[in-house]
Protein backbone atom coordinates (compact mmCIF):
# COMPACT_ATOMS: atom_id res chain seq x y z
CA UNK A 1 0.00 0.00 0.00
CA UNK A 2 1.26 3.55 -1.30
CA UNK A 3 1.37 6.09 1.28
CA UNK A 4 1.11 9.26 1.47
CA UNK A 5 4.42 11.62 2.34
CA UNK A 6 3.18 14.75 0.93
CA UNK A 7 -0.11 15.42 3.43
CA UNK A 8 0.20 18.61 5.66
CA UNK A 9 -0.40 16.01 8.77
CA UNK A 10 2.46 13.38 7.26
CA UNK A 11 4.96 16.24 6.70
CA UNK A 12 4.71 17.16 10.36
CA UNK A 13 4.85 13.55 11.59
CA UNK A 14 8.22 13.41 9.50
CA UNK A 15 9.85 16.59 11.21
CA UNK A 16 8.67 15.36 14.78
CA UNK A 17 10.48 11.86 13.86
CA UNK A 18 13.64 14.27 12.51
CA UNK A 19 13.85 16.96 14.94
CA UNK A 20 13.75 14.45 17.60
CA UNK A 21 16.75 12.70 16.04
CA UNK A 22 18.64 15.91 16.08
CA UNK A 23 17.88 16.25 19.32
CA UNK A 24 19.02 13.13 20.36
CA UNK A 25 22.58 13.29 18.09
CA UNK A 26 23.58 16.55 19.56
CA UNK A 27 23.03 16.01 23.25
CA UNK A 28 24.77 13.16 23.01
CA UNK A 29 27.49 15.76 22.92
CA UNK A 30 26.68 17.05 26.33
CA UNK A 31 24.92 14.81 28.18
CA UNK A 32 28.02 13.27 29.63
CA UNK A 33 29.79 16.13 30.43
CA UNK A 34 28.42 16.40 34.02
CA UNK A 35 29.06 11.99 34.82
CA UNK A 36 32.37 12.45 33.97
CA UNK A 37 33.47 12.59 37.43
CA UNK A 38 31.19 9.40 38.38
CA UNK A 39 32.62 7.36 34.91
CA UNK A 40 35.66 8.15 36.16
CA UNK A 41 35.29 6.93 39.53
CA UNK A 42 33.57 4.10 38.44
CA UNK A 43 35.83 2.60 36.03
CA UNK A 44 39.18 3.81 37.40
CA UNK A 45 39.66 6.46 33.91
CA UNK A 46 41.95 9.14 35.27
CA UNK A 47 41.62 12.94 35.11
CA UNK A 48 43.69 13.47 31.80
CA UNK A 49 41.71 10.55 29.87
CA UNK A 50 38.36 11.42 30.75
CA UNK A 51 38.14 14.20 28.11
CA UNK A 52 37.98 11.30 25.71
CA UNK A 53 34.62 10.16 26.38
CA UNK A 54 33.44 13.59 24.88
CA UNK A 55 36.59 13.51 22.18
CA UNK A 56 35.93 9.96 20.89
CA UNK A 57 32.76 10.73 19.89
CA UNK A 58 33.36 14.42 18.42
CA UNK A 59 36.20 12.62 16.62
CA UNK A 60 34.23 10.15 14.68
CA UNK A 61 31.12 12.56 14.11
CA UNK A 62 33.16 15.37 12.60
CA UNK A 63 35.45 12.74 10.71
CA UNK A 64 32.76 10.41 8.80
CA UNK A 65 30.04 13.16 8.20
CA UNK A 66 31.07 14.02 5.23
CA UNK A 67 30.95 10.25 4.04
CA UNK A 68 27.69 10.09 5.61
CA UNK A 69 26.21 12.19 3.56
CA UNK A 70 27.45 11.09 0.38
CA UNK A 71 26.05 7.12 2.01
CA UNK A 72 23.04 8.96 1.85
CA UNK A 73 22.53 10.32 -1.27
CA UNK A 74 24.18 7.17 -3.17
CA UNK A 75 22.35 4.43 -1.23
CA UNK A 76 19.60 6.10 0.09
CA UNK A 77 18.69 9.01 2.88
CA UNK A 78 15.76 6.68 4.85
CA UNK A 79 17.99 3.55 4.64
CA UNK A 80 21.19 5.52 6.24
CA UNK A 81 19.04 6.92 8.99
CA UNK A 82 17.90 3.92 9.89
CA UNK A 83 21.17 1.85 9.78
CA UNK A 84 23.03 4.91 11.78
CA UNK A 85 19.86 5.00 14.40
CA UNK A 86 20.42 0.97 14.85
CA UNK A 87 24.36 1.42 15.26
CA UNK A 88 23.78 4.49 17.21
CA UNK A 89 21.39 2.89 19.45
CA UNK A 90 23.41 -0.58 19.73
CA UNK A 91 26.27 1.54 20.88
CA UNK A 92 24.78 3.34 23.54
CA UNK A 93 23.92 0.57 24.93
CA UNK A 94 27.45 -1.26 24.48
CA UNK A 95 28.52 2.13 26.37
CA UNK A 96 25.83 1.74 29.35
CA UNK A 97 27.77 -1.87 29.95
CA UNK A 98 31.25 -0.69 30.08
CA UNK A 99 33.47 -2.25 32.13
CA UNK A 100 36.85 -0.65 31.53
CA UNK A 101 37.55 3.00 29.97
CA UNK A 102 38.60 1.33 26.73
CA UNK A 103 35.40 -0.53 26.28
CA UNK A 104 33.74 2.90 27.03
CA UNK A 105 35.84 5.31 24.97
CA UNK A 106 35.40 2.54 22.29
CA UNK A 107 30.95 2.43 22.24
CA UNK A 108 31.44 6.60 22.16
CA UNK A 109 33.27 6.68 19.10
CA UNK A 110 30.88 3.98 17.44
CA UNK A 111 28.21 6.13 18.04
CA UNK A 112 29.75 9.33 16.75
CA UNK A 113 30.09 7.09 13.52
CA UNK A 114 26.45 6.18 14.24
CA UNK A 115 25.81 10.06 14.50
CA UNK A 116 27.78 10.99 11.22
CA UNK A 117 25.51 8.55 9.31
CA UNK A 118 22.19 9.89 10.70
CA UNK A 119 22.53 13.80 10.85
CA UNK A 120 23.32 14.32 7.34
CA UNK A 121 20.58 12.01 5.99
CA UNK A 122 18.18 13.74 8.37
CA UNK A 123 18.79 16.82 7.38
CA UNK A 124 18.61 15.91 3.10
CA UNK A 125 15.22 14.07 4.23
CA UNK A 126 14.08 17.93 5.39
CA UNK A 127 15.28 19.08 1.83
CA UNK A 128 13.84 16.95 -0.09
CA UNK A 129 10.47 16.75 1.75
CA UNK A 130 9.77 20.18 2.33
CA UNK A 131 9.99 22.82 -0.83
CA UNK A 132 12.85 25.49 -0.33
CA UNK A 133 11.05 28.50 0.73
CA UNK A 134 8.51 29.49 3.58
CA UNK A 135 7.85 25.62 4.03
CA UNK A 136 11.30 24.87 4.14
CA UNK A 137 12.15 27.58 6.64
CA UNK A 138 9.71 26.20 8.72
CA UNK A 139 11.35 23.27 8.85
CA UNK A 140 14.53 24.24 9.82
CA UNK A 141 13.24 26.61 12.23
CA UNK A 142 12.03 23.20 14.26
CA UNK A 143 15.91 22.05 12.97
CA UNK A 144 17.35 24.81 14.12
CA UNK A 145 15.74 24.82 17.92
CA UNK A 146 16.48 21.49 18.76
CA UNK A 147 20.12 21.67 17.35
CA UNK A 148 20.63 24.62 19.35
CA UNK A 149 18.74 23.65 22.24
CA UNK A 150 19.98 20.01 22.39
CA UNK A 151 23.44 21.27 23.61
CA UNK A 152 22.17 23.03 26.77
CA UNK A 153 19.02 20.10 27.01
CA UNK A 154 21.95 17.74 27.35
CA UNK A 155 24.06 19.46 30.50
CA UNK A 156 20.22 18.89 32.23
CA UNK A 157 19.12 16.28 31.27
CA UNK A 158 22.67 14.66 32.02
CA UNK A 159 22.57 16.03 35.51
CA UNK A 160 19.32 14.50 36.32
CA UNK A 161 20.37 11.18 35.48
CA UNK A 162 23.43 11.23 37.46
CA UNK A 163 21.94 12.40 39.92
CA UNK A 164 18.78 10.43 40.46
CA UNK A 165 19.67 6.91 38.24
CA UNK A 166 23.32 6.66 37.34
CA UNK A 167 26.05 7.58 35.31
CA UNK A 168 25.10 4.43 32.61
CA UNK A 169 21.81 6.12 32.36
CA UNK A 170 23.03 8.66 29.90
CA UNK A 171 24.22 6.12 27.72
CA UNK A 172 20.61 4.16 28.16
CA UNK A 173 18.60 6.58 27.57
CA UNK A 174 19.32 6.47 23.57
CA UNK A 175 18.62 3.09 23.52
CA UNK A 176 14.39 3.04 23.51
CA UNK A 177 13.86 6.33 21.39
CA UNK A 178 16.66 5.23 19.08
CA UNK A 179 14.92 1.89 18.47
CA UNK A 180 11.64 3.65 17.96
CA UNK A 181 12.82 6.55 15.31
CA UNK A 182 14.20 3.59 13.62
CA UNK A 183 11.14 1.59 13.99
CA UNK A 184 9.03 4.18 12.64
CA UNK A 185 11.08 5.78 9.78
CA UNK A 186 9.72 3.14 7.19
CA UNK A 187 5.87 4.34 8.14
CA UNK A 188 6.98 8.56 7.97
CA UNK A 189 9.85 8.79 5.57
CA UNK A 190 9.96 8.84 1.95
CA UNK A 191 12.98 7.23 0.41
CA UNK A 192 15.30 8.94 -1.77
CA UNK A 193 18.96 8.92 -3.82
CA UNK A 194 20.66 11.48 -5.38
CA UNK A 195 20.76 9.38 -8.89
CA UNK A 196 17.75 7.15 -9.76
CA UNK A 197 17.95 6.44 -13.36
CA UNK A 198 22.46 6.48 -13.34
CA UNK A 199 24.62 4.15 -12.94
CA UNK A 200 25.65 3.97 -9.18
CA UNK A 201 29.65 4.26 -8.98
CA UNK A 202 31.45 4.74 -5.03
CA UNK A 203 34.48 7.29 -4.84
CA UNK A 204 36.26 5.07 -2.52
CA UNK A 205 39.45 6.68 -2.52
CA UNK A 206 37.71 9.82 -1.94
CA UNK A 207 35.93 8.37 0.77
CA UNK A 208 39.08 7.17 2.20
CA UNK A 209 40.77 10.42 2.20
CA UNK A 210 38.34 12.71 3.23
CA UNK A 211 37.54 10.27 6.01
CA UNK A 212 40.69 10.46 7.45
CA UNK A 213 41.91 13.54 6.57
CA UNK A 214 38.91 14.78 8.73
CA UNK A 215 38.89 12.56 11.49
CA UNK A 216 43.18 13.19 11.75
CA UNK A 217 42.32 16.70 11.67
CA UNK A 218 39.68 16.75 14.67
CA UNK A 219 41.79 14.24 16.41
CA UNK A 220 44.65 16.97 16.07
CA UNK A 221 42.52 19.63 17.21
CA UNK A 222 41.14 17.82 20.66
CA UNK A 223 44.26 16.43 21.92
CA UNK A 224 46.75 19.43 21.22
CA UNK A 225 45.68 20.79 24.34
CA UNK A 226 47.35 17.65 26.10
CA UNK A 227 50.06 17.25 23.71
CA UNK A 228 50.69 21.12 22.91
CA UNK A 229 49.96 23.30 20.14
CA UNK A 230 53.58 23.44 18.91
CA UNK A 231 54.57 19.58 19.56
CA UNK A 232 56.08 17.53 17.29
CA UNK A 233 53.19 15.71 17.70
CA UNK A 234 50.24 17.94 16.83
CA UNK A 235 52.35 19.29 14.10
CA UNK A 236 53.05 15.90 12.21
CA UNK A 237 48.92 15.36 12.81
CA UNK A 238 48.28 18.21 11.05
CA UNK A 239 50.33 18.00 8.15
CA UNK A 240 49.01 14.57 7.69
CA UNK A 241 46.09 15.75 7.73
CA UNK A 242 46.78 18.40 5.26
CA UNK A 243 48.20 15.91 3.05
CA UNK A 244 45.17 13.67 3.36
CA UNK A 245 42.67 16.43 2.14
CA UNK A 246 45.59 17.26 -0.56
CA UNK A 247 45.06 13.71 -1.79
CA UNK A 248 41.10 14.23 -1.86
CA UNK A 249 41.43 17.33 -3.86
CA UNK A 250 43.38 15.30 -6.27
CA UNK A 251 41.08 12.52 -6.28
CA UNK A 252 38.06 14.21 -6.86
CA UNK A 253 39.48 16.32 -9.69
CA UNK A 254 40.73 13.36 -11.50
CA UNK A 255 37.56 10.74 -10.77
CA UNK A 256 34.22 10.16 -12.89
CA UNK A 257 31.92 10.58 -9.94
CA UNK A 258 33.67 12.11 -7.06
CA UNK A 259 32.79 11.70 -3.72
CA UNK A 260 31.98 15.39 -3.65
CA UNK A 261 31.30 17.33 -6.96
CA UNK A 262 33.24 20.61 -6.70
CA UNK A 263 30.98 22.24 -8.92
CA UNK A 264 28.94 22.86 -5.82
CA UNK A 265 31.13 25.04 -4.33
CA UNK A 266 29.99 27.84 -7.79
CA UNK A 267 27.33 28.46 -5.09
CA UNK A 268 28.44 31.58 -3.66
CA UNK A 269 25.97 31.64 -0.54
CA UNK A 270 27.24 28.10 -0.13
CA UNK A 271 30.84 28.88 0.35
CA UNK A 272 29.97 31.52 2.51
CA UNK A 273 27.41 29.68 4.53
CA UNK A 274 30.05 27.08 5.66
CA UNK A 275 32.70 29.47 5.97
CA UNK A 276 30.32 31.37 8.43
CA UNK A 277 29.52 27.39 10.26
CA UNK A 278 32.85 26.91 10.84
CA UNK A 279 32.91 29.99 12.99
CA UNK A 280 29.51 29.38 14.06
CA UNK A 281 31.20 26.16 15.61
CA UNK A 282 34.05 27.87 16.91
CA UNK A 283 32.36 30.26 19.44
CA UNK A 284 29.16 28.38 20.21
CA UNK A 285 29.97 25.30 21.24
CA UNK A 286 32.97 26.36 23.64
CA UNK A 287 29.80 28.36 25.36
CA UNK A 288 28.61 25.39 26.82
CA UNK A 289 31.89 23.92 28.35
CA UNK A 290 32.82 26.89 29.58
CA UNK A 291 29.70 27.98 31.36
CA UNK A 292 29.35 24.20 32.60
CA UNK A 293 32.90 24.87 34.19
CA UNK A 294 32.28 28.34 35.85
CA UNK A 295 28.79 26.59 37.16
CA UNK A 296 30.71 23.81 38.74
CA UNK A 297 34.13 24.98 39.37
CA UNK A 298 33.70 28.14 40.43
CA UNK A 299 29.76 28.75 41.74
CA UNK A 300 30.06 25.52 42.99
CA UNK A 301 26.89 23.74 41.38
CA UNK A 302 26.30 20.43 41.67
CA UNK A 303 25.68 18.68 38.57
CA UNK A 304 21.94 19.00 39.09
CA UNK A 305 22.00 21.95 40.02
CA UNK A 306 24.03 23.01 37.02
CA UNK A 307 21.78 21.70 34.65
CA UNK A 308 18.75 23.55 35.79
CA UNK A 309 20.59 26.97 35.16
CA UNK A 310 20.53 25.89 32.00
CA UNK A 311 16.87 26.13 31.55
CA UNK A 312 16.09 29.48 30.65
CA UNK A 313 18.85 28.89 27.57
CA UNK A 314 17.36 26.17 26.55
CA UNK A 315 14.05 28.03 26.34
CA UNK A 316 14.99 30.98 24.71
CA UNK A 317 16.65 29.29 22.13
CA UNK A 318 14.04 27.44 21.17
CA UNK A 319 11.61 30.59 21.02
CA UNK A 320 14.37 32.88 19.11
CA UNK A 321 14.78 29.88 16.81
CA UNK A 322 11.43 29.67 15.66
CA UNK A 323 11.43 33.46 15.41
CA UNK A 324 14.49 33.36 13.03
CA UNK A 325 12.58 30.72 10.46
CA UNK A 326 9.74 33.86 10.33
CA UNK A 327 12.82 36.53 10.14
CA UNK A 328 14.02 34.94 7.59
CA UNK A 329 10.78 35.27 5.01
CA UNK A 330 10.77 38.86 5.67
CA UNK A 331 14.74 40.12 6.03
CA UNK A 332 16.29 36.74 4.64
CA UNK A 333 18.45 34.58 5.71
CA UNK A 334 22.11 36.73 5.62
CA UNK A 335 20.44 39.57 7.65
CA UNK A 336 19.56 36.97 10.26
CA UNK A 337 22.53 35.19 10.12
CA UNK A 338 24.52 39.03 11.36
CA UNK A 339 22.07 39.87 13.49
CA UNK A 340 22.38 36.50 14.93
CA UNK A 341 26.12 36.71 15.51
CA UNK A 342 26.14 40.06 16.79
CA UNK A 343 24.29 39.25 19.67
CA UNK A 344 26.33 36.25 20.31
CA UNK A 345 29.33 38.47 20.17
CA UNK A 346 27.38 40.28 22.81
CA UNK A 347 26.66 37.85 25.39
CA UNK A 348 30.51 36.32 25.02
CA UNK A 349 31.50 39.88 25.32
CA UNK A 350 29.34 39.83 28.55
CA UNK A 351 30.74 37.04 29.49
CA UNK A 352 34.41 38.04 29.67
CA UNK A 353 32.77 40.27 33.10
CA UNK A 354 32.65 36.49 35.49
CA UNK A 355 33.69 37.17 38.84
CA UNK A 356 35.27 35.18 41.47
CA UNK A 357 35.10 35.71 44.49
CA UNK A 358 31.58 37.36 44.98
CA UNK A 359 30.12 35.67 41.42
CA UNK A 360 26.76 34.63 41.57
CA UNK A 361 24.56 32.99 38.38
CA UNK A 362 21.94 36.02 38.74
CA UNK A 363 24.47 38.50 37.89
CA UNK A 364 27.32 36.68 35.84
CA UNK A 365 25.75 33.88 34.00
CA UNK A 366 21.61 34.29 33.29
CA UNK A 367 21.88 37.94 31.05
CA UNK A 368 24.82 36.86 29.06
CA UNK A 369 23.22 33.46 28.27
CA UNK A 370 19.73 34.57 27.29
CA UNK A 371 21.70 37.21 24.67
CA UNK A 372 23.88 34.13 23.39
CA UNK A 373 20.64 31.80 23.40
CA UNK A 374 19.38 34.61 21.20
CA UNK A 375 22.17 34.56 18.78
CA UNK A 376 22.46 31.14 18.92
CA UNK A 377 18.69 30.57 17.36
CA UNK A 378 19.25 33.07 15.13
CA UNK A 379 22.11 32.03 13.96
CA UNK A 380 21.60 28.16 13.62
CA UNK A 381 18.41 28.52 11.38
CA UNK A 382 19.98 31.24 9.03
CA UNK A 383 23.54 29.32 8.40
CA UNK A 384 21.23 25.69 7.81
CA UNK A 385 18.83 27.66 5.43
CA UNK A 386 21.82 29.57 3.86
CA UNK A 387 23.38 26.25 2.99
CA UNK A 388 20.34 24.44 1.26
CA UNK A 389 19.97 27.54 -0.58
CA UNK A 390 19.60 26.46 -4.14
CA UNK A 391 20.53 23.27 -3.84
CA UNK A 392 19.18 20.46 -5.88
CA UNK A 393 17.43 17.26 -4.79
CA UNK A 394 20.41 15.25 -6.25
CA UNK A 395 23.01 17.16 -3.88
CA UNK A 396 21.31 17.32 -0.61
CA UNK A 397 23.27 14.78 1.36
CA UNK A 398 26.73 16.61 0.41
CA UNK A 399 24.92 20.02 0.77
CA UNK A 400 23.93 18.39 4.53
CA UNK A 401 27.24 16.78 5.43
CA UNK A 402 29.54 20.08 4.35
CA UNK A 403 27.37 22.16 7.13
CA UNK A 404 27.15 19.82 9.64
CA UNK A 405 30.92 18.95 9.17
CA UNK A 406 32.05 22.76 9.15
CA UNK A 407 30.66 23.29 12.21
CA UNK A 408 31.60 20.25 13.81
CA UNK A 409 34.61 21.14 13.08
CA UNK A 410 34.50 24.36 13.95
CA UNK A 411 33.47 23.01 17.38
CA UNK A 412 36.30 20.80 17.76
CA UNK A 413 38.72 23.73 16.73
CA UNK A 414 36.52 26.51 19.23
CA UNK A 415 36.93 24.44 22.11
CA UNK A 416 40.48 23.00 21.89
CA UNK A 417 41.56 26.90 21.01
CA UNK A 418 39.80 28.02 24.48
CA UNK A 419 40.55 25.52 26.58
CA UNK A 420 43.64 26.03 25.66
CA UNK A 421 43.72 29.82 26.15
CA UNK A 422 42.15 29.27 29.51
CA UNK A 423 44.35 26.69 30.78
CA UNK A 424 47.20 28.82 30.01
CA UNK A 425 45.61 31.77 31.67
CA UNK A 426 45.01 29.96 34.73
CA UNK A 427 48.82 28.53 34.81
CA UNK A 428 49.41 32.06 34.63
CA UNK A 429 47.89 33.81 37.36
CA UNK A 430 48.70 30.74 39.69
CA UNK A 431 52.53 31.41 38.53
CA UNK A 432 52.04 34.87 39.41
CA UNK A 433 50.98 34.32 43.08
CA UNK A 434 47.04 33.96 42.87
CA UNK A 435 46.04 31.25 45.49
CA UNK A 436 42.55 31.51 45.22
CA UNK A 437 41.80 28.55 42.61
CA UNK A 438 38.29 30.17 41.56
CA UNK A 439 39.77 33.29 40.94
CA UNK A 440 42.79 31.75 38.75
CA UNK A 441 40.11 29.59 36.96
CA UNK A 442 38.11 32.35 36.52
CA UNK A 443 40.86 35.15 34.94
CA UNK A 444 41.48 32.05 32.39
CA UNK A 445 37.54 31.97 31.51
CA UNK A 446 37.76 35.89 31.27
CA UNK A 447 39.94 35.36 28.42
CA UNK A 448 38.52 32.32 26.85
CA UNK A 449 35.29 34.13 26.57
CA UNK A 450 37.16 37.15 25.23
CA UNK A 451 38.63 35.21 22.01
CA UNK A 452 34.82 33.55 21.30
CA UNK A 453 33.28 37.10 20.98
CA UNK A 454 36.09 37.70 18.75
CA UNK A 455 35.05 34.28 16.61
CA UNK A 456 31.66 36.02 16.49
CA UNK A 457 32.63 38.72 15.12
CA UNK A 458 34.62 37.48 12.64
CA UNK A 459 31.70 35.32 11.34
CA UNK A 460 29.39 38.05 11.30
CA UNK A 461 31.63 40.11 9.20
CA UNK A 462 32.62 37.26 6.76
CA UNK A 463 28.57 36.23 6.73
CA UNK A 464 28.06 40.41 5.06
CA UNK A 465 31.16 39.75 2.69
CA UNK A 466 30.77 36.55 1.72
CA UNK A 467 27.21 35.46 1.42
CA UNK A 468 25.29 36.80 -1.40
CA UNK A 469 22.50 39.87 -0.88
CA UNK A 470 20.65 38.70 -3.98
CA UNK A 471 20.15 35.26 -2.99
CA UNK A 472 19.32 36.00 0.58
CA UNK A 473 16.60 38.87 -0.63
CA UNK A 474 15.14 36.48 -3.80
CA UNK A 475 15.00 33.67 -1.04
CA UNK A 476 12.86 35.94 1.00
CA UNK A 477 10.96 37.03 -1.21
CA UNK A 478 10.11 33.38 -3.35
CA UNK A 479 9.31 32.74 0.85
CA UNK A 480 6.72 35.36 1.33
CA UNK A 481 4.83 34.52 -2.16
CA UNK A 482 4.44 30.82 -1.54
CA UNK A 483 7.34 30.00 -4.08
CA UNK A 484 10.89 28.37 -4.15
CA UNK A 485 13.70 30.41 -5.75
CA UNK A 486 14.35 30.18 -9.09
CA UNK A 487 17.90 29.93 -8.39
CA UNK A 488 21.17 30.52 -6.61
CA UNK A 489 23.91 32.34 -7.41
Amino acid sequence: MSRDFDSPRAKNIALALLGMTQFVVVIDASIVNVALPEMGSALGISQDNLSWIVNSYTLTFGGFLLLGGRLADFLGRRRMFIVGMIIFSLASLLGGFAQSEGWLIAARAVQGFGAALISPAALSIITTTFKEGAERNRALGVWGAVAGAGGAAGVLLGGVLTEYLSWRWVLFVNVPIGLFLAFEAPRHLRESTAEEEEERTFDIPGAVSITLGLALLVFALVDAERAGWTSTETILRLAGAALLILAFVVIELRTRKPLVPFSIFSLRTLRGANTVGLLVGMSLFSMFFLITLYLQQVLGQSAIEAGLSYLPLSVLIILSAGAGSQLVNRIGFKNVLIIGLLFVAAGLGWFTQVSAPGGSYVSDVLGPSMLAAIGLGLSFVSVTIAAVTGITPQEAGLASGLINTSQQVGGALGLAILASIANSTTSDAFASGVTDKTVALTQGFQDAFTVGACFAVAGAILAAILISSRDSAEHAEAARRGEAPASAA
